[in-house]
């Protein structure tokens, strides 16, 4: 395939979009999982991060769960399997540090988990595109 066959197919419009959102859930998961999920259990840092508890949970609950919304889910949007669905525990964080950890503090502190909720809630409302295993499943 030579580059004006490849430009031309980029041009139309389900094809730009797929490979889009491909682009943008691979790069905002791993973003997501090597910043925040890694010194979540200890990989890059002495000790890992203590993570906020606005909701009281028991302590292994609520440390699990944000591991999980900072690292598992977010694999599970880079390969496109169950997207939508992954996306929710990672809003569901990413919400309660912009509306409860960090209401109070100022826009430059409450900027990264606005910017990371925009992000997957675009990634919940378009779907993973056709370049998934979401896509792969439901055509059988």
């Amino acid at each position: 395939m030579n580059i004006t066959n490849f430009l031309t197919k980029f041009k139309e419009s389900s094809v730009s979009f797929d490979l889009s959102i491909l682009f943008f859930r691979v790069v905002i998961s791993l973003q997501l999982i090597v910043v925040h999920g890694l010194k979540k259990i200890g990989i890059g840092t002495e000790i890992a991060e203590k993570v906020p508890n606005p909701f009281h949970f028991p302590e292994l609950i609520n440390q699990s769960f944000a591991i999980c919304s900072s690292i598992l889910f977010p694999l599970l949007v880079i390969i496109g399997l169950y997207t939508r669905l992954a996306t929710i525990p990672i809003l569901i964080v990413t919400l309660s540090g912009y509306f409860i950890v960090h209401w109070n503090d100022t826009l430059l502190e409450r900027d990264v988990p606005f910017m990371y909720s925009i992000c997957f809630l675009l990634i919940f409302l378009t779907g993973p595109g056709k370049y998934a295993l979401d896509s792969r499943f439901k055509r059988s």
